[in-house]
């Protein structure tokens, strides 16, 4: 049973009355090894005048059919990041028996809509060509120390051949974040490397893993000589402090790696760094939200 990613918003189309068309985009996340493509999409465009919780929930439901008449499982939750729309898709999923997820780990369907600005949109009538208004960015949200129960005992950098993620969903691991490989690199040379932290957390490492997966983490920044990781719709979490030249260098490392590897990056949870067991991995990504 996978996730579903979902997106109900207005696209650069305008409807003949001149209001601007919106659209549902929903698509699973699919394991490591699978394309994205492969997986269950839907999409359902929507009149302005309908934009409300009854049309998403009644489109959510022909989802919910689609998914079944094609083989695929119900979703175990609902994963949503736009702020504005979360209310919506809240009361649209609850009649549903859908939790909704805040979360900006929606790496697939994130790329399938960047796909469609490029491919789909372009095509039909009414499309908005030329520049849009940008949205002013929000003041990022302040960071905060992780909780002691989420503290790790120590921590340290480290990288993995991209080849290797091919097998990952073959390791052992308690919580499992894979996702699929980006487009641009899934059949790429292997000799690539994924840049990441591993946390250690002794005993205590599940617990720390379990508690690591609730904050639905996004990828790993480097900010004022800090190393935070970010997560949920606009969490920032202070993992540690770093001296300025060490920060300097993971921030070109993480930088090199949005080139190469389509911004993969890693953050897992062990006991200690002898373990071969990982109580948590998850890969993230450093993507632009649309």
């Amino acid at each position: 049973m996978s996730d579903w990613e979902v997106d109900f918003y207005s696209r650069p189309l305008l409807d003949p009355d001149g209001r601007k068309r919106w659209e549902l985009l929903v698509c699973d996340t699919p394991a490591v090894d699978t394309p994205s493509e492969t997986g269950f999409r839907f999409c359902k465009a929507c009149p302005a005048d309908q934009v409300n919780s009854l049309w998403l929930g009644k489109a959510l439901g022909e989802a919910l059919a689609a998914a079944a008449a094609s083989g695929h499982s119900r979703p175990r939750r609902l994963r949503s990041w736009r702020r504005a729309m979360m209310s919506m898709v809240q009361r649209a999923s609850e009649p549903l028996g859908l939790a909704v997820a805040p979360s900006r780990r929606c790496y697939g369907l994130i790329d399938w809509l960047q796909e469609r600005e490029r491919t789909v949109y372009p095509q039909q009538d009414g499309y908005l060509a030329g520049p849009r208004a940008v949205p002013m960015p929000a003041a990022p949200a302040p960071a905060k120390p992780l909780p002691d129960a989420a503290r790790g005992n120590a921590w340290a950098w480290a990288s993995l051949p991209l080849g290797s993620l091919r097998e990952a969903q073959d390791w052992p691991m308690d919580f499992s974040g894979l996702i699929p490989l980006p487009a641009q690199i899934a059949s790429g040379v292997s000799d690539a490397t994924i840049p990441g932290v591993r946390l250690f957390a002794g005993d205590r490492a599940l617990a720390v893993a379990g508690w690591v997966a609730g904050l639905e983490p996004l990828k790993l920044t480097i900010s004022d000589n800090r190393l935070l990781l970010e997560a949920g719709l606009d969490q920032r979490w202070l993992l540690s402090c770093l001296d300025p030249s060490e920060a300097n260098a993971a921030a070109a490392t993480f930088a090199e790696s949005c080139g190469s590897t389509g911004g993969l990056q890693f953050l897992s949870v062990q006991n200690t760094s002898q373990t071969q067991r990982f109580a948590g991995f998850w890969l993230l990504r450093d993507q632009i939200l649309p």
